[in-house]
């Protein structure tokens, strides 16, 4: 199984931009995407995707002289992983107590408890 790599909050965001695109992009198009959404200079961009690349995060084809990158792992890959290092680092492992947690703290419509109603029956079977 391919190993999930550690992706930080900045990266996640240009992990984002690729996720979101169906073909691969260029540096410039995700320079472009998030000059919109932050205050991140080029050269920040381009230095947090070559994270990513040394990571295995992003792969990347050149065409001409121009590279075109391309996510190597799924969102939901990352946000499994991500899930389970939180659930850890916060909650020592423990599901119950970040899922009371939350539930406390949130305010949950009908529709989304008779949503989790579901996945849990569903879990029993």
């Amino acid at each position: 199984m391919l190993e999930i790599p550690n992706i930080s909050d900045a990266e996640w965001e240009v992990m984002k931009i690729c996720w979101l695109k169906s073909t691969p992009c260029t540096a410039n198009e995700i320079v472009k995407a998030l000059e919109q959404s932050t205050d991140w200079k080029p050269n920040t961009i381009k230095t947090l995707i070559g994270r990513l690349v040394k990571k295995g995060a992003l792969g990347y084809k050149e065409e001409g002289r121009v590279y075109l990158y391309n996510p190597l792992v799924t969102e939901e890959e990352c946000v499994i992983v991500e899930s389970k290092s939180f659930l850890t680092r916060v909650f020592g492992g423990a599901l119950k107590p970040m899922l009371v947690t939350f539930l406390k703290d949130e305010k949950i419509s009908q529709d989304e408890i008779e949503e989790l109603k579901q996945i849990l029956e569903e879990r029993k079977e």
